[in-house]
């Protein structure tokens, strides 16, 4: 079956007309490329719902911003404002919240089906890089955010970030007090989250989503590198349909999870002390903190990446099948393993101060 064009059938409906219309001026079938069924399930459907999760963001954020201010003075209590005072406003504010951990969680789990399907492979080794750097943006979109609420959680992130800023030398001199003197680091923190991160994700979107239209989407495990997908295709708009569907049941989700739970907002900061724990995705590698100091905050993550960003230059046979790769999948149950389990430790036990 040949992947469906607008232009293949007479259109039947208003609707098709006015879609072929708006095709022959700007061309959205270019858009198009062909999808094998397999690409209809949940597994091939989670890098779409993370892009999901981002638009929602980007729409929820941009209401927020509205009411937001920026600055050490008045952060906290606008955030507060939007909490309290603001109609809708803490519904709002949770939808964002979840959604952040939502993209969080629907990447990794994106990351995951690819290193188990093999699908950066050959020829696809650096659409794997561009997605590590998609999964490196969403951490520092989450701990951004994470910043902006100025209580007493956030003062001690932005602690720990000059911290880091310091072991990195001249590379981290953005994220000092010093630089840009009389602009806020809580100010400039807000300008990244919602200027130049999203920018950087936009940019590794249209190179990821470029490369997947170029390459095509990748064949079931069991097919080699190289080999032909026997799999069929279906229509790219059945593709789309099956992507809407489980968008709304993400929505539906989060809009649940907003409805009934509270995100509330912290004590004002105080300084010279540590008293509070990290947002969730970040218990590992503040368990590692509590062992190494924050060098093992700095070189943690180094590590972790550079050790997937590798992956595709060691596994260069033409096996996808899990089971044939057991090297491929012992180191990352180990690696997963021990992120779960720092992550349990660190939601069990009480905050421990580093700083100072």
């Amino acid at each position: 079956m040949t992947v469906e064009r607008i232009e293949d059938r007479a259109p039947s409906s208003r609707w098709e007309r006015f879609a072929a219309a708006l095709d022959e001026r700007l061309g959205l079938s270019a858009l198009r490329y062909p999808v094998p069924r397999h690409a209809n399930s949940l597994a091939w459907t989670l890098g779409g719902l993370t892009l999901t999760s981002l638009l929602i963001l980007i729409a929820t954020g941009i209401l927020l911003a509205q009411f937001y201010t920026p600055t050490p003075e008045a952060a906290r209590e606008s955030v507060l404002h939007i909490e309290t005072q603001l109609q809708l406003g803490s519904f709002l504010r949770g939808i964002h919240i979840w959604a952040a951990q939502a993209m969080f969680v629907l990447a990794f789990a994106h990351l995951a089906r690819v290193l188990i399907t093999g699908s950066y492979k050959r020829p696809r080794e650096a659409n794997w890089l561009v997605g590590l750097g998609l999964l490196a943006m969403t951490y520092l979109l989450l701990f951004t955010g994470s910043t902006l609420r100025w209580d007493q959680e956030a003062f001690e992130a932005v602690e720990h970030n000059t911290g880091l800023a310091s072991l990195a030398g001249g590379l981290g001199t953005w994220f000092t007090a010093e630089f840009g003197a009389g602009t806020p680091l809580v100010t400039r923190l807000y300008l990244a989250h919602v200027s130049f991160l999203p920018a950087l994700v936009f940019g590794l979107l249209v190179i990821h989503f470029a490369w997947i239209k170029y390459h095509g989407i990748s064949a079931r495990p069991e097919v080699p590198v190289g080999a032909p997908d026997p799999d069929e295709t279906v229509p790219f708009t059945s593709h789309a349909r099956h992507l809407v569907g489980w968008s709304l049941i993400l929505l539906a989700i989060l809009m649940g999870l907003a409805a009934t739970t509270v995100n509330p907002v912290g004590a004002a900061p105080v300084e010279g002390i540590e008293v509070t724990k990290p947002l969730w995705p970040f218990f590992w590698v503040y368990q590692i903190e509590n062992w190494m100091g924050i060098r093992g905050l700095f070189w943690a993550p180094i590590v972790v990446f550079v050790a997937l960003a590798a992956l595709p230059f060691l596994d260069r046979g033409p096996e996808r099948r899990p089971l044939r790769r057991r090297w491929v999948m012992v180191s990352a149950l180990v690696l997963f393993g021990a992120w779960s389990v720092l992550t349990v430790m660190v939601a069990l036990s009480g905050p421990v101060a580093h700083l100072g």
